[in-house]
C-alpha cells in the first residue's frame, strides 16, 4: 500500500503526526491531573482582639472574635483554594502568653510543623464602640512573604457588622482578583 505521502507502509497517521498527537494527549492529561490536585494546606490561626479603646473588651467581643475565626475557616475551605489545618493543633503549637501578633514568626514554624505551606492570621482592632477594623494576612510559611493581605474598617460593634466586614474582606481583598484593585 502506498501512503498519501507516496511512501509504502501501513495505513494510518504519519509518524510525526502520531508523535504530536501523543504529546498533546500527555500534556492534556497532565493539565487535567493538575486541575484535580488537592489545594494547599493553610494554617488558619485564631483572630486576636487588639483593644485600643477606653473600655475593656466585653464577653460579646471575645465571643465575636472566636466566631470570626470559625467563619474565616469555613469561608476559606468553601472557596476550594485551601484545605484548612486542624485549629486545635495550631492552638497547641503556640505560646498563649505571646499571642499571634507578638510571637516573632511563630505562626510560620507552627504552620510548617503541620505541613502547611501557608499561614493565615488576623486581628480585630477596636478603636471605639463604633470604629473597628478587621485585618487579615496570608503568608508563605517558608519565607514569610505576604501572599495576600487586607484590612476593612467597620462601623458598629455587632455580630452582623463583624460578619459583614469579614465577608467583604474575603471577597474583595483575600479571595478576589488582585488585579481588580
Amino acid at each position: 500500500m502506498v501512503s498519501r505521502h507516496g511512501r509504502a507502509g501501513k495505513p494510518g497517521l504519519p509518524a510525526w503526526l502520531a508523535r504530536q498527537t501523543l504529546a498533546a494527549l500527555a500534556l492534556l492529561a497532565g493539565l487535567m491531573s493538575a486541575a484535580r490536585a488537592e489545594p494547599p494546606l493553610l494554617a488558619v490561626f485564631d483572630f486576636a482582639l487588639v483593644d485600643t479603646s477606653p473600655t475593656p473588651p466585653s464577653a460579646a467581643e471575645i465571643a465575636r472574635t472566636t466566631a470570626l475565626g470559625e467563619a474565616l475557616r469555613i469561608a476559606l475551605a468553601a472557596s476550594g483554594r485551601y484545605r484548612i489545618a486542624d485549629p486545635a493543633k495550631l492552638r497547641a503549637a503556640l505560646d498563649p502568653s505571646a499571642g499571634i501578633l507578638h510571637c516573632n514568626g511563630c505562626e510560620r514554624s507552627a504552620a510548617q510543623a503541620l505541613g502547611a505551606p501557608f499561614a493565615c492570621y488576623g486581628w480585630v482592632q477596636k478603636v471605639s464602640e463604633l470604629i473597628l477594623n478587621i485585618n487579615l494576612v496570608i503568608e508563605d510559611s517558608a519565607t514569610g512573604a505576604v501572599v495576600r493581605a487586607g484590612s476593612v474598617d467597620i462601623r458598629g460593634n455587632t455580630d452582623q457588622s463583624w460578619q459583614r466586614g469579614l465577608r467583604f474582606l474575603l471577597d474583595d481583598r483575600i479571595l478576589g482578583d488582585p488585579d481588580e484593585h
